[in-house]
């Protein structure tokens, strides 16, 4: 049996793992996106290629359940999803958590935003979230509630809950 020190270390870390990518529902109609027009505006923005591969990765993984500490598409997180986007998109490597993905890169104005930047949200106190940016005010990350989906940076839930934006160079 643990010590209570102990005790109160496990249940802390347990906390921070459970509440680390919580993400709210997107049952908001504005919050819909579609792919076909992103994809359309990525193209006069970014390569063909990188939107096409944009396209294709997200695709792979739509819809794949949200699950806290998933890696895989049997069920993934937030900072998994971006972490994996970066290596296999990017070929950049990531730190895991959203805590340490937070810390990366460098700090972007929110009107500076582009393609491929992290997007980061404060949903609760203690709760941060990750996603991708991709272009007209959406972004790709994996929802607690709908796993693997498109959402807009605009719609009521996310403007509230957003914090910053990084750029991985």
């Amino acid at each position: 049996m643990p010590n209570p020190s102990t005790r109160s270390l496990l249940t802390i870390v347990c906390l921070f793992f459970l509440t680390a990518c919580a993400s709210g529902p997107d049952s908001d109609p504005s919050a819909k996106v579609n792919m076909h027009t992103i994809t359309h505006q990525l193209d006069n923005q970014v390569s063909s290629k990188k939107s096409d591969q944009l396209f294709h990765f997200y695709k792979t993984w739509h819809h794949t359940p949200f699950r806290l500490g998933g890696t895989s598409r049997n069920g993934i997180d937030c900072s998994a999803f971006t972490q994996t986007a970066f290596s296999q998109l990017f070929h950049h490597q990531i730190p895991r958590t959203t805590a340490l993905q937070s810390q990366v890169g460098r700090e972007i104005a929110y009107k500076d935003r582009r393609f491929g930047d992290l997007v980061f949200f404060k949903t609760s106190f203690r709760t941060r979230h990750v996603g991708i940016y991709i272009d007209d005010n959406s972004f790709m990350h994996a929802s607690t509630s709908k796993g693997v989906i498109i959402s807009r940076i605009d719609s009521p839930y996310w403007s509230d809950a957003f914090w910053q934006i990084r750029r991985i160079e």
